[in-house]
């Protein structure tokens, strides 16, 4: 598969979940407390994400 979430933990023991495409971290959340808050961050990821706007701030 070309592209996936994984949860790892950073080095406070928090759970970060990071999204991968080809092998290259894309992006990654904030730390989470418990493992099942990282999961619902991924979730909110799928949920929210597809249509969400592009804001181009470059001008």
């Amino acid at each position: 598969m070309a592209h996936k979430f994984e949860i790892k933990k950073n080095k406070k023991g928090e759970f970060v979940a990071y999204f991968s495409y080809n092998g290259e971290t894309m992006f990654w959340t904030e730390g989470y407390t418990t493992k099942s808050a990282a999961k619902n961050a991924i979730e909110s990821i799928k949920k929210n994400g597809p249509d969400a706007p592009t804001d181009d701030t470059t001008d």
